[in-house]
């Protein structure tokens, strides 16, 4: 039984959906997002709320049943408000900065490295140790912010690196701790 996928989803004002043969269609004021439709899962649209049901009880349906709800939902929540992540660069020295609409960063090695975003992502510096990623598909925000900290992953000892705003980096002691 999925629990995800029994679950109801409302239409925010602003925001319509539609079927259009294999795929769901999200409209809004901040774009438009084409869901796939998944096998063996019914889509029923009706009074401002979206429903999903299983053809069968088959494992490929009952995976998939919670799946297209998700998918869904993210969508109409994308296009209706969007998404965002939020980066820290900690480190002396690390710094990032546009150049046009790509990412470019400095961030201990021998060159820049220069992020393009994806498609229908918008990338921010409201400074130099900040960065911001902000777009309607989820799964390209996040998918771009992902590509942005493994440029530089937060280490244990000093915790340089780029992480996520609010993310906890367990810290190590080091060498120097042992000695007595």
């Amino acid at each position: 039984m999925s629990r995800i996928g029994n679950k109801i989803i409302e239409i925010p004002a602003g925001v319509s959906v539609t079927l259009e043969g294999d795929k769901i269609v999200v409209k809004g004021p901040k774009g438009t997002l084409d869901v796939k439709a998944l096998a063996h899962i019914d889509t029923h649209i009706e009074d401002g709320k979206i429903t999903f049901t299983r053809h069968d009880e088959t494992s490929a349906a009952k995976t998939n049943h919670g799946t297209q709800r998700a998918l869904v939902a993210n969508a109409v929540q994308g296009v209706a408000h969007g998404f965002k992540k939020e980066l820290e660069i900690v480190g002396i020295g690390y710094r990032a900065m546009m150049r046009g609409d790509n990412l470019v960063l400095n961030v201990g090695y021998s060159h820049e490295v220069v992020i393009v975003p994806e498609p229908g992502v918008k990338i921010s510096c409201p400074s130099q140790t900040e960065v911001h990623v902000e777009g309607i598909d989820k799964r390209a925000v996040g998918e771009t912010a992902a590509r942005i900290k493994l440029t530089r992953r937060p280490e244990p000892y000093n915790g340089k690196g780029i992480k996520f705003k609010g993310e906890h980096i367990i810290r190590k002691e080091g060498k120097r701790a042992g000695k007595k």
